[in-house]
């Protein structure tokens, strides 16, 4: 049986990855918990799974959460309770869920730990990459992605060589304005973004979907998930989200990995890795599928996309800041107070602004993070 702590158990992957572990019992065991503050769920999580320990980011919602069960189960806040719950001893998985650069520290302790990692959480790569891979190499640890793009990518890479590589595909539904006019666009609301066509995803992802930026992270983190070169990682936009992504080989044949987009198909499979147990989702079936488009993605509506195919080409920090200010920017989206196009400018500015240097520590990494964050908020102001 794998023991399992989650990182961001209340968010939608965290809950996902709870329903595949009710669904197999008998193969899954929670170990910890880790959320941010949504203590009413953890209550609830805490009395049906039985977790080692759980930690509340929020210090104070933490100490009510205490006050709520008593002994019952160790509560722990704070970054330092995140990273209890992921270097935990009996932890086999580490499922790392949470949203934005936060996810950082906790990821590289826990591989540290030599725990397989369960990738949801596309900044830890975008923001320190190289950092991240180096020390899972060092340590024998091993990183399985969730994100259905890059569990894709994965599965189709199955006994290949990566050396075979032309390049990957990753598909994209083109999010809720693939079919607005720029001028339409540049009009929309949080409310309009957030309704995403095919999946179900949390607030900030969903924003990122609808930019194209989380298409541009996943190009990113696919650079040093499958170490290859960003001549070889393309995008496409398939809207119909049944082709996750496609691996194209040396002798120009394809490989794509499809389902139905439901999250708890690459979860389970990140969990069950190498074996394939039974799921729950629905199959495919190809008499009602109908017709599969594929279209180039539009970077003059979506010019997020192709910042972060600078940002990747030029490297050492941009990444950075390029994910930093995309953080700050979304948050501020979602509370209607600046437009869809200010995120892209933005973004761009602080780029031009950043003067990238070859980090070597995390500490220097998250120095950039908060510079990037702190500069853009000073330039909304």
């Amino acid at each position: 049986m794998k023991k399992i702590s989650i990182l961001g158990s209340t968010g939608s992957i965290g809950l996902q990855a709870l329903d595949v572990v009710r669904m197999h019992r008998e193969k899954f065991k929670i170990a910890g918990l880790a959320a941010l503050e949504n203590i009413n769920r953890l209550e609830e999580q805490i009395e049906e799974f039985n977790p080692e320990v759980v930690a509340v980011f929020k210090k104070e919602k933490a100490e009510v959460l205490a006050g709520r069960i008593g002994r019952k189960v160790k509560i722990v806040s704070g970054m330092e309770g995140l990273l209890e719950v992921a270097t935990l001893t009996t932890a086999d998985i580490i499922v790392v869920s949470v949203v934005g650069s936060i996810g950082l520290l906790p990821t590289l302790e826990a591989i540290r730990c030599k725990k397989t990692i369960a990738l949801a959480n596309k900044e830890t790569l975008v923001v320190a990459g190289e950092l991240i891979m180096g020390e899972a190499e060092k340590y024998g640890a091993e990183i399985i992605p969730i994100d259905s793009e890059h569990s894709a990518v994965f599965q189709c890479l199955q006994g290949q060589d990566v050396e075979n590589i032309s390049r990957i595909i990753l598909t994209a539904s083109g999010g809720p304005f693939k079919d607005w006019t720029r001028d339409k666009i540049e009009k929309a609301e949080a409310r309009d973004a957030l309704k995403h066509p095919t999946w179900d995803m949390g607030r900030k992802i969903t924003i990122d979907s609808s930019t194209l930026m989380n298409k541009g992270l996943e190009v990113i983190e696919a650079k040093w998930l499958f170490n290859v070169g960003l001549g070889k990682i393309d995008v496409v936009v398939h809207p119909q989200s049944v082709v996750h992504s496609m691996v194209e080989y040396r002798d120009n044949s394809i490989i794509s990995q499809m389902g139905i987009p439901d999250m708890r198909v690459p979860i389970q499979y990140a969990l069950s890795y190498p074996k394939r147990i039974k799921s729950s989702v629905k199959k495919i079936n190809f008499n009602e599928l109908g017709q599969l488009t594929f279209t180039l993605p539009d970077t003059e509506k979506f010019p997020c996309l192709p910042l972060a195919y600078e940002a990747l080409k030029t490297g050492r920090t941009m990444p950075c800041v390029l994910n930093g200010a995309n953080e700050i920017l979304v948050e501020y989206y979602l509370q209607d107070k600046i437009g869809f196009y200010d995120i892209p400018k933005f973004i761009e500015k602080a780029m031009i602004k950043h003067e990238p240097f070859i980090y070597k520590t995390v500490d220097e990494v998250l120095e950039v993070d908060k510079w990037v964050k702190n500069w853009v908020k000073n330039e909304i102001k």
